[in-house]
């Protein structure tokens, strides 16, 4: 987009041509806030799919309501999307990746603890706790045999989800 600015700018984009307007923005603020060389009659965006006339006051009102649609639509998925996710979350089902000391239960949709990794936890916890540094943590726990998920040795770069889960309370 900075790119396309830079070429209206100088002038060297006559117009600029997207298949829908949903391509160019979501967003009402953001269409408003594009440069007036781009909403301007003289380089406006032409709406392949749409056939608008930017040059005409009627185009330009479709478009921003073309916008506001757009972006209602993308407000509401992502509402939608985030209460989805609340709603498994409360009931203990199986979000995205499976957090360090948890492992997927029998059902495949809940967490049940991991008692192999929940130990691990409890440790890095307790050096933690007591001081140790990352590469002492990773350390200790490689001498008593603990192992990432992955069952590679522990290394200096605990991952940070991982301790911040171990030292959340």
């Amino acid at each position: 987009m900075a790119k396309l600015l830079a070429l209206v700018d100088a002038g060297k984009v006559k117009a600029v041509i997207v298949a829908k307007l949903d391509r160019l923005t979501r967003s009402v603020k953001d269409l408003c806030e594009t440069p007036g060389a781009i909403r301007s009659p003289r380089c406006g965006p032409g709406i392949g799919a749409e056939s608008l006339d930017t040059g005409s006051a009627a185009g330009r009102l479709v478009i921003n309501i073309m916008a506001s649609v757009s972006q209602w639509e993308r407000e509401t998925g992502a509402e939608r999307t985030r209460d989805a996710l609340h709603h498994k979350r409360c009931r203990g089902e199986r979000i995205g990746n499976i957090a360090f000391g948890f492992r997927l239960a029998g059902d495949a949709q809940h967490l049940e603890p991991d008692p192999v990794e929940q130990q691990a936890l409890a440790e890095i916890r307790r050096l933690h706790d007591d001081g140790a540094t990352l590469r002492g943590i990773a350390a200790s726990l490689n001498h008593r045999a603990y192992r990432t998920r992955r069952g590679t040795p522990w290394r200096l770069e605990i991952r940070a989800r991982v301790l911040k889960q171990a030292t959340a309370r």
